[in-house]
Parts: C-alpha cells; structure tokens; sequence
C-alpha cells in the first residue's frame, strides 16, 4: 500500500472555543496550561499587532520547496492555521502576496512557517496574519513531494493537526486540542486573578507583598541596611 502524503480530514476544537480564545492574551493561555506549548521566540509576527487562533493544519515542505504549500491552501477550512516546517532550511521565500491573495479569499486563520516569506509589505497591507522566522527573497521549486496533516516538530515544538495554535506580540503556544477546554476555563480564571491583583497594585501594594516574595528574600539571606 502506498503512503497518505495528504491527510485531508482532522479533528477541530469546537468553533465555540476557538472563539473565546481570540480575546485572549498568549502568555495568559501559556501560563494557564501549565507552562506547556511554548514555541521558539524566533518565530514572530510579521508586524505588530498581529494575532492568529485557529486549529492547526500541520505542512512539511521539503528543504527550498513551497509545493504542499499550494496543496494546503487548496484543502484547508476557512479558520484553519497553516504550520508548516521547511527542514531546517528556512532562508527561501516559501510564502508570497500571490498566495496570501488566495489565503483570505479562501478565508483561511494564518499563516505560521518555521521559515521565511516574501512580499511581507504587501502581504501587511491586505492584513493577511502570519508568523515567521524573517524575509527572504530566495525563490522556491514546486516539485517535492512533502507530508499535510502529520505531527510537525515546529519551534521545538510537537504540534499534531487540530490542536490549537496562538499567537500576538509576545509569541506563540499551542494548546492540545483535547485540553482545549480545560485551559480555556484556567485562563479565564487566571485573567479575573488578574484584575484582583492589578487593583491592589494600582493601591500601592508592592509586588514584594503581593507575590509573598519577603520570605524568599529572608530564605536566600538577603541583607538590607
């Protein structure tokens, strides 16, 4: 039997959740899992004020070759999140304006490429959202068959299709898909921990006393005069 290099069918985290995740802060759903799902600070938005959230789509280009790119875009769902890896080659062009153009007409969520684009002050302009690892000009070749929908080592990171992808300003996470629910629940929690906190220190609390750090300080022998 041959080998399945295009998965076409996976398993989203229910629409309802991925929605009230948009509000939310990265480092906020990254603190709220656990400390679980960081991805690789290098890869970051391609201007400020950049966010995406929506399940993965998982993509392997071969090294310099942005073909399962153009299938990818072909299949995905509107929301969905391309996360693609390149194989440690990552100064080529893989994404371009063209392709960005056919993202937002199929509606997809973003992009995310452990890798380099092209054409990002276009690309900014029609506020397509990606996250990247830099610019290059460097053409790709379309004829190397990769892998959609398998598990991806992307920004140190093992992301499976359809887990949750995040990211703003700060950085990115990943959020399984089956734990999706419970980190949301943590997180809204986390922000209301939040508020409470940030009113005592608008009230001149230290973050000395409101973090209980004065032990810590006496347990290290931290002389004062």
């Amino acid at each position: 039997m041959s080998m399945v290099h295009v998965r076409k069918r996976i398993e989203r985290p229910d629409s309802k959740i991925i929605e009230a995740f948009r509000d939310l802060d990265v480092a906020t759903v990254y603190e709220a899992s656990g400390r679980k799902g960081y991805i690789a600070a290098a890869i970051k938005p391609i201007t400020k004020g950049v966010r995406i959230c929506g399940p993965a789509f998982t993509v392997q280009c071969a090294p310099g070759d942005n073909l399962m790119l153009h299938k990818a875009l072909q299949i995905a769902s509107p929301g969905d999140v391309l996360v693609a890896t390149v194989g440690n080659e990552p100064e080529y062009g893989y994404w371009g304006g063209m392709m960005a153009v056919s993202a937002l007409a199929r509606k997809l969520g973003g992009l995310a490429i452990d890798g380099c684009i092209r054409d990002s002050a276009e690309i900014i302009r029609m506020g397509f959202p990606i996250f990247c690892r830099g610019f290059s000009i460097r053409g790709t070749t379309k004829d190397i068959l990769g892998l959609i929908n398998y598990p991806v080592n992307f920004g140190n990171m093992t992301i499976y299709p359809g887990d949750l992808i995040l990211g703003d300003d700060d950085g990115m996470v990943v959020v399984r898909r089956t734990e999706c629910e419970a980190v949301l629940e943590k997180s809204r929690k986390r922000v209301e921990a939040e508020k409470m906190k940030s009113d005592q220190l608008r009230q001149g609390v230290s973050s000395v006393e409101l973090n209980k750090l004065q032990p810590v300080f006496d347990a290290l022998g931290c002389v004062e005069e």
